[in-house]
């Protein structure tokens, strides 16, 4: 029988088993899901319009990997729950960095032009309370990118040992952002050619459960991460070029905090300063 996430207090947000944290330090560079994930984030990010010189929050930022690609589009700041996340992304050089779980983050309102969530939402009791927590932070007409896992069918020991509450379909992704106030500007899938195998490994290991301490990280060897990037780079492709992939493994949406009047919007100038010289300060 495939296992279910049990009850627990809404106010509680899951981190990973410290062994699947390890794990995701030891892969976050190379592994072919992470170099993907990123390649599809890129994809999208080069697609939006955004200020000159905009604020970025990667809100659940783990190792820090993210944020290293992030710098790219603006000022990164970033926010997890985890003491180790925190520590391994100050490492790599981001002292913007806080401890706090993405329902709590400590900015003010309107901080941030772009919000980046990856994977972080599945871990919380209250996605819409994360989900508002997120808008709050990000400016008036600014935008947030979110992950998840997709498919609840899938659940296996991979979400027990990354502590997930839920998988989301398409119809749920999209009614919990706009629940929380967003307009849905893209939605889509991604890492599609793994889906079947993936299916098929989850069904045998839901019947014959693998060790608590193994990681799906570790079902690939390394030498073969090359070439298992090589579908979703062309899924990156194709996003690029305004492309959608009906399905996948893990679904994606593109949300807008929605604008405010033109009298607001005035107060920019003044308001970046402010925004700046608060991230100072957290830095």
């Amino acid at each position: 029988m495939r296992e279910s996430p049990p009850e627990e207090p809404p106010t509680t947000i899951r981190f990973m088993q410290t062994h699947e944290f390890a794990a995701m330090l030891d892969h976050d560079d190379a592994h072919w899901w992470y170099r993907g994930r990123r390649r599809v984030l890129r994809a999208q990010l080069d697609r939006l319009v955004l200020p000159a010189d905009p604020l970025i929050l990667d809100a659940g930022c783990g190792s820090g990997r993210t944020l290293d690609e992030l710098c790219a589009y603006g000022a990164v700041a970033g926010a997890d729950l985890s003491e180790e996340a925190v520590a391994a992304a100050r490492a790599r050089g981001h002292h913007a960095v806080v401890l706090a779980p993405v329902e709590a983050l400590p900015f003010a309102d309107g901080a941030f032009d772009l919000v980046t969530c990856l994977d972080v939402i599945e871990h919380t009791a209250d996605d819409g309370a994360a989900l508002a927590e997120l808008l709050r932070v990000t400016d008036s007409g600014g935008y947030v990118i979110v992950t998840v896992p997709a498919h609840q069918a899938l659940w296996s020991n991979h979400d027990v040992v990354n502590q997930h509450y839920r998988r989301y379909s398409r119809d749920a992704l999209r009614a919990a952002a706009r629940a929380a106030g967003f307009e849905v500007v893209e939605e889509t899938g991604f890492n599609l050619a793994p889906l079947a195998p993936a299916a098929i490994v989850r069904a045998i290991q839901n019947r014959r459960p693998t060790p608590p301490s193994a990681s799906d990280l570790e079902l690939t060897p390394r030498w073969a991460d090359r070439y298992l990037e090589v579908p979703i780079a062309a899924e990156a492709w194709w996003m690029r070029r305004g492309g959608r992939v009906p399905t996948g493994l893990s679904r994606l949406a593109v949300l807008r905090r929605p604008s405010v009047s033109a009298s607001v919007a005035a107060r920019r100038p003044a308001n970046d300063v402010i925004r700046r010289q608060a991230l100072s300060a957290v830095g």
